[in-house]
């Protein structure tokens, strides 16, 4: 009874704080600044990626970002995301593409902002270094999805070695679709970790953090496939919205996403609450 009693309070205080904190409005910031950072990202990553040598890292790079979404929701704006990325550049250091950088980087200040508010600390960093540490989180994103990109591209290689000479490895190295969605999860999981550790202010330590990231998986898993439901049997966008469907269907997930993953901040901020609250109660 009293863990029911404990948890319903660390729920509304939650949602009571998400609320307060202008969590609604905040979704709707974050959803449109990650639709307009995620076209300037693949951009910049593929550019690099192909001054690098690395041809096969759009396909890649799109699997890895949509793999996760629902097949209705994905499929009309990979196909788009891949016209768009196949075009060919050569202007690596031109001010386009460190604009897209710039643009990409608007994405993660726009987490930096949700987190703030849900953890309630206010920033004291310059902007110099919060511009600066985007723009690394960009950069390492790249280099991420440029490394997995090369291992996909040897990964079939990889598994005829391993099979020719370690049989018994054939159950458990499955097909490479499969590898795409593990490591496409994965990659979720380590970005949650890292925009929750170092984007906003203060310090976090790594266990104070876990209720809002395997919330925000969970609710990830849950919205989404409620999401997609609705589009097979009820949905009107296509009849509504016409050739701008598939933009407003991302917009609306992106915009369950984002609730979810400020809801998750504000849990994790909720759970703090609620042990500093009992630590300062006599025992």
């Amino acid at each position: 009874m009293r863990r029911i009693v404990a948890l319903k309070r660390v729920l509304y205080d939650a949602l009571g704080h998400f609320n307060y904190d202008d969590g609604w409005s905040m979704a709707s910031h974050l959803a449109i600044t990650a639709l307009m950072a995620l076209f300037p990202f693949l951009i910049f990553a593929t550019t690099l990626a192909s001054f690098l040598g690395a041809s096969a890292f759009a396909e890649t790079a799109v699997h890895l970002v949509f793999d996760t979404w629902p097949a209705q929701i994905a499929a009309p704006i990979s196909r788009e995301v891949i016209n768009v990325l196949t075009v060919q550049r050569t202007d690596l250091l031109t001010y386009g593409v460190l604009l897209a950088a710039f643009f990409a980087s608007n994405g993660i200040e726009a987490l930096r902002t949700s987190l703030n508010r849900a953890y309630r600390v206010a920033e004291t960093r310059s902007f110099f270094y919060r511009r600066t540490q985007s723009l690394a989180f960009v950069f390492v994103a790249t280099t991420g999805f440029l490394a997995i990109s090369l291992l996909l591209v040897f990964a079939p290689l990889i598994v005829r070695l391993a099979l020719a000479n370690f049989e018994w490895l054939e159950p458990y190295l499955g097909t490479i679709t499969l590898w795409r969605y593990v490591i496409a999860s994965t990659v979720i999981v380590l970005g949650l970790i890292a925009v929750h550790v170092w984007l906003p202010a203060g310090k976090r330590r790594f266990v104070d953090i876990v209720p809002g990231i395997i919330f925000t998986l969970v609710g990830w898993l849950v919205g989404s496939t409620m999401f997609a439901t609705y589009l097979d049997h009820f949905s009107s966008y296509v009849t509504t919205y016409a050739g701008l469907a598939s933009i407003m269907i991302a917009v609306v997930f992106l915009y369950i996403v984002s609730a979810i993953f400020i809801l998750g901040g504000e849990l994790n901020a909720s759970i703090s609450r609620y042990f500093e609250a009992r630590a300062r109660v006599p025992g």
